[in-house]
């Protein structure tokens, strides 16, 4: 096979979303699938927890789309808010929710469930406090789900309780227009943090595929992808260069292996030797398959990233397989 190879193993996953579950009791556990459940498949991420969530979040309308087609049932809340009438046509067929955070959306979208998103510090997506109730006025109460915030630096303790503060003050004028509302302000950092920020409940993304947010520990959630490349060729070392860089030393056998910068790896990065071609690199000697990436986090500490991009790359053009 000439892709790389991405064994994702499902049985991690839902031990981690046991986990996640364990915690939160009776609280809500939305489970984060977003940018295909971070590469790691979204279909079968979801069809795995199903069981043991309340529901899923993605980041815009197809990828919920995609969930219905796969089977999943449970509330989808598409972060995203609609951008045009198709958005809110395709969410209501495919019984999604909506992220409102403007009048104007609130309008486009007044006859769908929705979640309001409320801007507490990240200023990213949602509407401010001064504007929250002129959204009200445009919403009908009984669609409306939840209200819902992100922390910005879930690690700073000050900064994150601030967030809090404000995001409390949209809650109390939220439930004054609509009763049962889910109130949720954390995703994984937040989580981590615990206590009042836990509200009623959660969305958990980066925790559910085994890494921690910066500054926290993964303490006991674990990794479930591992990806592998093909060996495609060996041969001995006849001097010159070593991909598109010149040898500086004098190799005795190399070995060519199938993955590169076009299957999501980083090309200044070297998986072996020098840096990467667009679809192989090159190691010193090495078996028939190699383990090019087992930990995102210590890939990502070489690339200067972090382990949400390097998930999200390193699958695209890799066969997928699945442990149940």
């Amino acid at each position: 096979m000439q892709k790389t190879l991405s064994v994702v193993d499902l049985r991690v996953i839902r031990k981690n979303a046991l986990k996640i579950r364990e915690k939160l009791g009776e609280k809500k556990f939305f489970a984060v699938v977003k940018a295909d459940a971070y590469g790691h498949g979204a279909a079968e991420v979801a069809r795995a927890v199903e069981d043991i969530c309340d529901g899923f979040c993605v980041a815009i309308t197809d990828e919920g789309a995609a969930l219905r087609i796969a089977g999943v049932v449970k509330p989808v809340l598409v972060f995203t808010p609609p951008l045009g009438v198709d958005d809110v046509l395709r969410a209501k067929y495919y019984n999604l929710s909506v992220t409102v955070n403007s009048v104007a959306t609130a309008r486009l979208a007044a006859d769908i469930p929705c979640h309001i998103k409320i801007n507490t510090g990240m200023n990213r997506t949602g509407c401010n406090l001064n504007r929250l109730p002129s959204v009200l006025r445009a919403l009908n109460p009984e669609l409306i789900e939840g209200v819902y915030s992100h922390l910005y630096a879930p690690q700073n303790a000050a900064a994150a309780r601030a967030q809090l503060k404000l995001f409390e003050i949209a809650e109390k004028t939220v439930r004054a227009k609509a009763c049962g509302v889910c109130a949720h302000i954390s995703a994984s950092g937040g989580f981590l943090r615990g206590g009042d920020f836990i509200k009623d409940g959660v969305r958990c993304g980066i925790l559910l595929y085994g890494y921690a947010p910066a500054g926290f520990g993964a303490g006991g959630f674990k990794p479930a992808l591992k990806v592998y490349a093909a060996k495609t060729q060996q041969t001995k070392f006849i001097g010159g260069g070593i991909g598109y860089n010149y040898a500086d030393k004098n190799y005795k056998n190399v070995s060519v292996y199938r993955a590169g910068y076009a299957d999501g790896f980083f090309r200044t990065v070297p998986l072996g030797e020098k840096t990467l071609c667009m679809d192989a690199f090159i190691r010193e000697r090495g078996g028939e398959k190699a383990l090019i990436m087992g930990n995102a986090d210590e890939y990502a500490k070489k690339c200067g990233t972090i382990s949400y991009e390097v998930l999200t790359n390193v699958t695209k053009r890799s066969e997928m397989v699945y442990v149940r």
